[in-house]
């Protein structure tokens, strides 16, 4: 392989390497758009990075959950199912941003 050749290989992957798509950093909370609820429902998947690695987190992410959980936590599911590992999850991350965990307790135990 010429010199020209492999130059130009290693540009190739050195862009390459660059233009990958970041990692998903996961869901993000449905706080059912934010309208007044009678029920909660349920989260469709637990959250990610966006929520649990410190780097990723985003106050305009984590004030809906926080809203959501402190308006509608106390709250029986609408399917009147238990709550799921994702639904446990979310709360888990609720009480770790300082929020009072009694607004939760039927969901994380």
């Amino acid at each position: 392989m010429t010199m020209r050749a492999t130059l130009a290989l290693a540009c190739c992957l050195l862009i390459a390497s660059c233009s990958a798509a970041p990692p998903d950093p996961g869901p993000v909370f449905d706080n059912e758009g934010n309208q007044a609820v009678g029920c909660m429902k349920h989260q469709p998947a637990g959250p990610g990075a966006r929520y649990l690695d410190p780097g990723q987190v985003r106050t305009d992410e984590t004030l809906p959950l926080l809203r959501y959980y402190t308006a509608n936590g106390r709250k029986a599911y609408c399917d009147h199912a238990a709550p799921s590992a994702a639904d446990r999850a979310w709360a888990g991350v609720y009480v770790s941003l300082g929020a009072e965990r009694a607004n939760v307790a039927g969901l994380v135990g």
